[in-house]
Order: structure tokens, then C-alpha cells, then sequence
């Protein structure tokens, strides 16, 4: 199982920015998605996740800003973050769990900052 990521970059705070994760490889129906973040010093935290079944749950410090959606047929998931802040700075990675297994993407940059 693979997954790419690509939407990071630098915005300004309030801004906007789309991330993008795709999964190939022996996918099973049954996964549980997730994006999670990583500032410097501090440990990775989940930001949020999805289930097969559509369901979203989101942590605090962005609940009301983002938004995460998947297309099960092409096996992707994106986060639409809005409203962004520069705490929002961090690597984010992408995360499949099947069948108990986690995959990892390899990250991708968001700075957010004037």
C-alpha cells in the first residue's frame, strides 16, 4: 500500500488550502483514513478521520475549519482547511489502517504565516 499527498505550500493566515491523499495497492472496501500533523517540537496529533462508511470525526482546534471528504472509488481523501492559522503550521501526513495495518504518506508542508 502506497499513499501520495500533495497540496501543502505557504498561505497566509485566514487563508485557504486544499491537501489531497491517494492510496494505491491491495486496498480493502473496509479503511479507516486519517490526516495528521506535525509541528516542529512537538508530537504528530491526529487532525482527522474517516471511515469507509463516510463517517468524520475531527479534533478541537480544527473542528469548523476543515473539512474532510473521501471518494471511495478512486480511494482518496482530501482536507479542505479554511480559516487556516499559522498553529496550523506542521507536516501533515496522510494514514490508511486496513485490516489493523497503518500506511503512511510521506508528509507534506504547510506553513501558514504573513
Amino acid at each position: 500500500v502506497q499513499l501520495q499527498a500533495s497540496g501543502g505550500g505557504l498561505v497566509q493566515p485566514g487563508g485557504s488550502l486544499r491537501l489531497s491523499c491517494a492510496a494505491s495497492g491491495s486496498i480493502y472496501r473496509r479503511n479507516y483514513m486519517a490526516w495528521h500533523r506535525q509541528a516542529p517540537g512537538k508530537q504528530r496529533e491526529l487532525v482527522a478521520a474517516i471511515t469507509s462508511g463516510g463517517t468524520v470525526t475531527y479534533s478541537d482546534s480544527v473542528k469548523g475549519r476543515f473539512t474532510m471528504s473521501r471518494d471511495n472509488a478512486k480511494n482518496t481523501v482530501a482536507l479542505q482547511m479554511n480559516s487556516l492559522k499559522p498553529e496550523d503550521t506542521a507536516v501533515y501526513y496522510c494514514n490508511i489502517i486496513i485490516l489493523g495495518v497503518p500506511y503512511w504518506g510521506q508528509g507534506t508542508q504547510v506553513t501558514v504565516s504573513s
